[in-house]
């Protein structure tokens, strides 16, 4: 029977070990900002991290195994449990300065403005010596 069932989720791409997932992500954008919505269902919001670092958007976390006994007790574990972690390059159009997240039933919101590119404008010139 067990061996039926590792069949089955070793056909369907679907593990039975608990260890590392890949969070599913909608990225869009409008005239003013790059908006991420990130599917985290089940993590609680301190187990999430969110980092820039030189141009770079990491959403890192855990989702720990929610289960008591041992895992090779399970005949299936389609749910995903374990760490986390998804980087993304940024553009320079954005102001990460502005950055806005919120996390409300299990979907993790990342804006990102866009900085003030574009447009029209009248420079002065300066005479000289003045």
């Amino acid at each position: 029977m067990n061996r039926v069932f590792e069949e089955s989720l070793r056909d369907s791409g679907l593990s039975r070990n608990p260890g590392q997932f890949v969070p599913y992500v909608d990225i869009f954008e409008d005239d003013a900002s790059l908006t991420m919505k990130i599917e985290l269902p089940g993590v609680r919001r301190d187990d999430i991290a969110l980092d820039i670092t030189d141009g770079v958007l990491t959403i890192s976390g855990r989702k720990p195994f929610e289960h008591e006994g041992a895992a090779e007790n399970f005949h299936v574990v389609e749910r995903q449990y374990g760490f986390f972690r998804r980087s993304f390059n940024l553009t320079a159009d954005l102001d990460l300065e502005g950055i806005e997240a919120n996390y409300h039933a299990g979907v993790l919101e990342v804006v990102l403005p866009k900085t003030a590119v574009g447009g029209s404008r009248k420079v002065p010139i300066i005479r000289e010596g003045e």
